[in-house]
């Protein structure tokens, strides 16, 4: 297959199994994240999505296994983790934004892989574009609301083109108006920038409304 199609995988899982204290938590025996589509991970607390969502980012390793990301491995062998480290992102349900100016926020990823004082310029004003926050470069992180900061963690992690990005629980702590606005924004980054997205959330009509694809998780396993 082509490897611009949009329906190449970027993560593979086969015979995923995670256990703890002799308790299996985790129990996926395939699953397939295609390139540029938007994927829900649904289901009660408990269910396995947390779990699933550290495993793919590589924040925690399997029982047992295989996770390929663009083909490569990432667990057992660990050949892609260099690649999936500098390609995937996630933002956190209550991100921690530096007391600093929101440009200085966005740019961090840029400034620490040494890019030049221009292109982090441009890059900051197109990713304020994209969650709409023009002409917030020199506004004060302390000074935003919850729906701004999360924005603002958005833009930074859009900042370094990554080519998945997680959101873990985005609209738990804000006013239905702000949800219904980040909506936008991700369908937008999705749509213009070709970014593959997981989510996870506990409102089943969001994962209808936004995703591609909803995984139901329930004790650890992918359920109908």
């Amino acid at each position: 297959m082509n490897s611009d199609s949009p329906y190449n995988p970027v993560f593979e899982v086969s015979g995923l199994k995670k256990i703890y204290n002799d308790k299996i938590v985790l129990d996926i025996p395939q699953l397939t994240i295609n390139t540029g589509k938007i994927y829900c991970l649904y289901g009660p607390n408990g269910s396995g999505k947390s779990t699933l969502f550290e495993i793919l980012l590589h924040l925690k390793n399997p029982t047992d296994g295989k996770i390929l990301f663009k083909g490569k491995e990432v667990h057992p062998r660990g050949d892609a983790i260099p690649e999936l480290r500098s390609q995937v992102t996630m933002v956190h349900q209550n991100p921690l934004l530096f007391d600093t100016t929101v440009e200085k926020n966005i740019d961090y990823g840029l400034r620490i892989r040494k890019v030049n004082k221009s292109l982090r310029k441009k890059r900051v004003g197109d990713c304020l574009n994209l969650v709409g926050l023009e002409d917030f470069q020199k506004r004060w992180s302390r000074e935003l609301s919850g729906g701004e900061i999360q924005r603002v963690a958005i833009a930074r992690a859009l900042a370094i083109s990554p080519a998945v990005l997680f959101l873990d629980e985005f609209s738990a702590n804000i006013d239905r108006t702000t949800v219904t606005a980040l909506e936008k924004i991700i369908k937008k980054i999705n749509q213009q920038l070709k970014t593959t997205i997981v989510f996870t959330t506990h409102y089943l009509d969001q994962a209808y409304r936004l995703a591609d694809n909803v995984l139901h998780l329930f004790e650890g396993k992918v359920v109908q």
